[in-house]
């Protein structure tokens, strides 16, 4: 029997900055019992920014927290199963700006958020109104600013198959290192729709990024991305999580002592 449903949304506007990541960098984060999804002998990780709308969690609306934006910065694991692989995602840091969504994400999902002042700027054109031409999804952490932005004029597709964007896009299930310093690993299915995409002209991440992801990551960030989209995105389901393994993650020292510094 499947998890019930936990919160239901619509996820809009989507930026999505990729970069080629060396395996080793990302093995520490990676749960147990996963494995490293790789593209073409290469790993990703992705640095996303969208639009939380009509949110409901349980299926009650909360007042001043239907509507807002994320950044998250996440790579690509896989889960061997007896009927084939689970393709996912693990969190290496989630942002948005509402206190409440950062606790119940932490507590139930034991997601790496932060809540930090942002704000979101979308451009669209009269022929494809639900996707947008340019996007901007900006938050602060301290004196620090940072941003990620995308521009496309190319026609919205679907992604081709076996190509990089759908690499990105094709993983609907998400892991975490688990809730209250348990060490259980936590999975989670995420429902959605295809969702077609604008390869991107223009983007980048504008910031300094060791401060807030670790040093190492943050050289890879400091470079321009291997890709870049837009997308449309859809209603999304994000099932209730359910405990896979009692093992504790292993976490770098450095990324430790970040997480320490801003929660």
């Amino acid at each position: 029997m499947q998890p019930g449903i936990f919160l239901t949304a619509e996820w809009r506007h989507l930026i999505v900055l990729n970069y080629a990541v060396e395996p080793y960098l990302l093995e520490p984060y990676l749960p147990p019992g996963l494995e490293l999804d790789f593209w073409n002998g290469t790993t990703y990780i992705s640095l996303v920014g969208f639009l939380f709308r009509r949110t409901r969690l349980c299926g009650l609306a909360i007042p001043f927290h239907r509507n807002f934006p994320e950044v998250n910065l996440r790579f690509y694991v896989k889960r061997p199963m007896p009927d084939g692989e689970r393709r996912g995602v693990v969190f290496l840091r989630e942002i948005a700006p509402r206190r409440a969504v950062a606790y119940v994400a932490r507590k139930f999902y034991g997601e790496k958020y932060l809540a930090l002042p942002m704000r979101a700027t979308i451009e669209v054109d009269e022929r494809f109104k639900d996707l947008a031409s340019r996007a901007r999804f900006e938050w602060r952490l301290a004196k620090q600013k940072y941003a990620i932005e995308a521009a496309s004029s190319a026609l919205p597709r679907y992604p081709e198959p076996e190509s990089l964007d759908e690499f990105i896009i094709e993983h609907y299930w998400a892991y975490s290192a688990g809730v209250c310093g348990t060490g259980s690993c936590i999975e989670y299915e995420v429902e959605h729709a295809p969702w077609m995409i604008r390869p991107a002209e223009e983007a980048r991440f504008i910031g300094e990024a060791a401060s807030l992801y670790g040093g190492d990551l943050g050289r890879v960030l400091a470079r321009p991305p291997s890709s870049a989209f837009l997308a449309n995105g859809s209603a999304v389901s994000v099932r209730r999580g359910t405990p896979l393994v009692a093992s504790r993650l292993i976490v770098p020292v450095e990324q430790t002592l970040a997480a320490n510094a801003y929660e």
